[in-house]
């Protein structure tokens, strides 16, 4: 499977979140203001941006599966990183909203026992979104996706975000009204921290970062090379989910031109098949005497 074919599986993922969330959001938002509960109705209006969200994923692995053109030399694989930035900053949005909203609600004490209906509901919608991170999750190690294992991630914590309001609701019925609105708030600072990692994660790739453990497995498995007599540099970037290396190794300086050109093969030929790196750029010197 081709890195296109990949991305075109992952919107597999984000369609299932995207009529998932749709549905939930509907429901529980419907039956909060029957019900009158203020955390189901944050857990609604966090799934609200969670439509956003897997939607800017989808036009993300839409437009990474784009092929290199005149002006986009590498692809267009760093679209996926922009959508999740877009879909954080909706998050952070929605999530201060609901933050504001309970506060006025508890300094008010403007709160009521909601109905149980309303409880049922979100342990429901706890399960089903349980299931869809499983899904996802799984999907996202399969075909490598930083984007999909972004909304996988988000998944869970929308499952937790739901087991929290039914716990809040729950108290409520024993007298504890409090519960209810404090369960919203506590669903706001998660919207809100979801999105600062997503928002972390996104523009720490487009800025250049890499794992410095993983640059340090590629160097010890690349020093393993019979041939390569030390690693003399190396360095890494994400494009996408895709990991590019550069690295200058020193061999021993009577090897010929070809002899040379034959062990940056069969490095690269290691950093795909054990390290998915597609691309490395590997520049021999001569060991220095």
């Amino acid at each position: 499977m081709n890195q296109y074919e990949k991305f075109k599986k992952g919107e597999k993922g984000a369609w299932i979140s995207i009529v998932a969330y749709l549905g939930l959001a509907t429901l529980k938002l419907v039956v909060a203001t029957i019900g009158g509960s203020a955390a189901l109705r944050a857990d609604g209006l966090n799934n609200t941006t969670d439509v956003v969200a897997s939607v800017a994923v989808l036009i993300g692995l839409r437009i990474s599966r784009k092929p290199p053109d005149e002006d986009h030399h590498y692809g267009h694989y760093r679209a996926e990183m922009i959508a999740s930035l877009v879909a954080a900053f909706i998050m952070v949005t929605v999530g201060l909203q609901v933050i504001f909203g309970t506060v006025q609600s508890v300094i008010q004490n403007n709160y009521d026992q909601p109905s149980m209906l309303t409880g049922w509901v979100a342990l429901i919608a706890a399960f089903i979104m349980l299931g869809v991170y499983k899904y996802n999750l799984q999907l996202a190690k399969k075909i490598n996706s930083s984007s999909l294992r972004a909304a996988a991630q988000d998944n869970k914590s929308d499952a937790l975000v739901s087991i929290g309001a039914f716990i809040g609701i729950v108290g409520s019925q024993f007298g504890a009204f409090w519960l209810d609105p404090i369960a919203g708030f506590i669903v706001g600072i998660i919207i809100c921290k979801t999105a600062w990692t997503i928002f972390y994660d996104a523009s720490h790739t487009l800025t250049d970062g890499f794992d410095e453990e993983k640059l340090e497995e590629i160097r010890t498995s690349v020093a393993q090379d019979e041939e390569v007599l030390e690693v003399k540099d190396i360095k890494g970037r994400l494009h996408g989910n895709q990991a590019l290396i550069e690295m200058t190794l020193y061999v021993d300086p009577q090897l010929t031109v070809a002899q040379s050109h034959k062990i940056t093969d069969r490095i690269e030929d290691l950093l795909k098949q054990e390290h998915d790196v597609p691309r490395a750029h590997i520049h021999i010197e001569p060991f220095p005497n």
